[in-house]
């Protein structure tokens, strides 16, 4: 089977089988910046923090996801560091079908303690995604097949996500929900026929994330983590990752991410299959060039049937910190 029918028939699966659920972007450098998983980690870093991050996706298949992100986060009172404030932009294809993303993000951040390492955030995120389907780049097995789109179509679906973060020098755990919208009927992310009820729909997505640094000796640290993402229909989806942090400027490390039976789902009762074996394992590495530049680079190897038919996926991001440093080097961000 060719790649390009291969990402045809998974297009024309999704959309005849009346998928109720659509899972979110993720990358795998979220490690360096949480606030594409939880709106509460607008303004961690106490400066203004620029980033940019472009992955491809099961390179040498033709078709496959391409997706790019652009976020800005920072603090708006450097005083008392009470509020955050982040804007983020993602833009992703896949095939035939595009999504265009924007969301405002906003934390309102409690200090815990007197040294003012200590901080709980309360988030909220609220945005809107175009999706586009091309329906004329689809070759159907019938032609006038009423289940695929005579030519494009595209609509706006709006979202709020709220998150709770928690951090001190050693550790961090946050929690957050995305797609709180999701409930709406007419919540649909596309509708062109007027026999079908309901083609393709959001569903509300669940992440937990927590980590913690360990110090073995001068200069050397580890940071383990873990996220947890749940939308309640697929496999559970998690991530586990290490990084070993050499001099605070040079952090290489993995990851591994698979499916897993957190509890019996519909799917399984329906079919009887069980999707939770999905596994993938990572290469990461950043390299901060100077105070102010930071370089990420990291590599998704595919360890499913899917590996026979691409070469992996490689991820890029570039952050910089813009303005004045701020004196809080009591606490530095290694989250």
């Amino acid at each position: 089977m060719k790649h390009t029918r291969i990402l045809t028939a998974i297009a024309i699966l999704s959309l005849t089988q009346a998928v109720k659920a659509q899972q979110n972007i993720q990358f795998t450098q979220y490690i360096f910046n949480s606030m594409s998983v939880n709106p509460a980690y607008a303004g961690y870093k106490e400066e203004w923090f620029g980033q940019l991050g472009l992955r491809s996706q099961w390179t040498g298949l033709e078709g496959a996801p391409q997706t790019g992100l652009l976020s800005l986060d920072g603090i708006l009172d450097p005083t008392y560091k009470r509020h955050g404030i982040g804007l983020q932009l993602t833009a992703d294809r896949l095939g035939p079908q595009t999504a265009t993303a924007a969301y405002a993000n906003y934390a309102f951040r409690l200090r815990l303690n007197d040294e003012d390492t200590q901080r709980l955030s309360f988030g909220i995120a609220a945005g809107a995604t175009q999706y586009s389907l091309d329906g004329t780049l689809l070759d159907a097995i019938e032609s006038g097949d009423p289940s695929i789109p005579p030519n494009k179509i595209s609509n706006f679906v709006p979202d709020v996500r709220f998150g709770i973060y928690y951090y001190n020098p050693s550790w961090y755990a946050g929690l957050s929900v995305m797609d709180l919208l999701a409930g709406d009927q007419s919540n649909n992310i596309f509708r062109w026929d007027n026999t079908t009820t309901d083609n393709m729909r959001r569903k509300r997505h669940m992440y937990f994330i927590g980590g913690a640094l360990i110090d073995f000796y001068s200069g050397l640290k580890l940071r383990p983590s873990v996220l947890i993402k749940e939308d309640f229909k697929g496999p559970t989806s998690l991530d586990v990752n290490a990084m070993f942090i050499f001099g605070n400027r040079f952090w290489i490390g993995g990851g591994w991410r698979t499916g897993v039976t957190a509890f019996r789902k519909e799917y399984q009762r329906v079919t009887g299959n069980s999707l939770s074996k999905r596994n993938s394992f990572s290469a990461i590495v950043q390299v901060y060039a100077t105070d102010r530049l930071r370089i990420g680079y990291s590599y998704d190897y595919v360890a499913s049937r899917l590996s026979g038919v691409q070469n992996g996926s490689h991820e890029f991001t570039l952050g910089i910190t813009f303005g004045s440093q701020q004196n809080r080097l009591l606490s530095p961000r290694f989250f």
